[in-house]
């Protein structure tokens, strides 16, 4: 969910996984498209997904949330609960903080865009309120400079309970 261009679905897709790709974005589905030929990719918002209940062993949400207003963290959470299967796994990751960053640029190009940073305890605690058992959350310092944006980063693994436990890659 959140997929942008794709390349975390292609990722996914060349170990093994069956994958398909979400993005509230049209401009980034169109470039995930042409990017990724052989991989399914669909626009639609995560706070209202068309999905069926039940319906995925999975979600990768790599920094999907970070455009994502606090307040609407809780419908963002059900709705992920809600699509995923008894026992299956969600793996969120986003940028560590306080802070909302507004930039007037990215990649070269004006946008007009928050970008918010979540402290792990709370995004633990939103992912429970809404029914997820955390399993695990790891915290690391940013790559370098020419890789990434200086941020910390946190990966929280999460499980919607169930009776079954799901193998989510063969």
């Amino acid at each position: 969910m959140g997929c942008g261009p794709g390349h975390i679905s292609r990722f996914l897709r060349d170990i093994g996984a069956s994958v398909f790709g979400l993005d509230l974005s049209p401009g980034m589905i169109e470039q995930a498209r042409e990017l990724n030929l052989d991989i399914s990719f669909h626009v639609d918002d995560m706070i209202s997904l068309t999905l069926q209940d039940d319906a995925l062993a999975g979600i990768v949400a790599f920094y999907a949330i970070v455009n994502i207003p606090p307040d609407s963290l809780p419908a963002v959470f059900q709705e992920m609960l809600r699509v995923l299967k008894p026992g299956g796994l969600l793996l969120l990751s986003f940028h560590i903080g306080d802070e909302i960053l507004s930039p007037d640029e990215l990649l070269g190009k004006r946008i007009s865009m928050d970008f918010f940073f979540f402290l792990p305890v709370d995004i633990r605690r939103r992912l429970e309120a809404a029914g997820f058992a955390v399993e695990d959350v790891i915290e690391r310092e940013p790559y370098a400079p020419e890789v990434e944006y200086q941020s910390r980063r946190a990966y929280i693994l999460a499980r919607k309970p169930g009776n079954e436990v799901l193998e989510v890659l063969p």
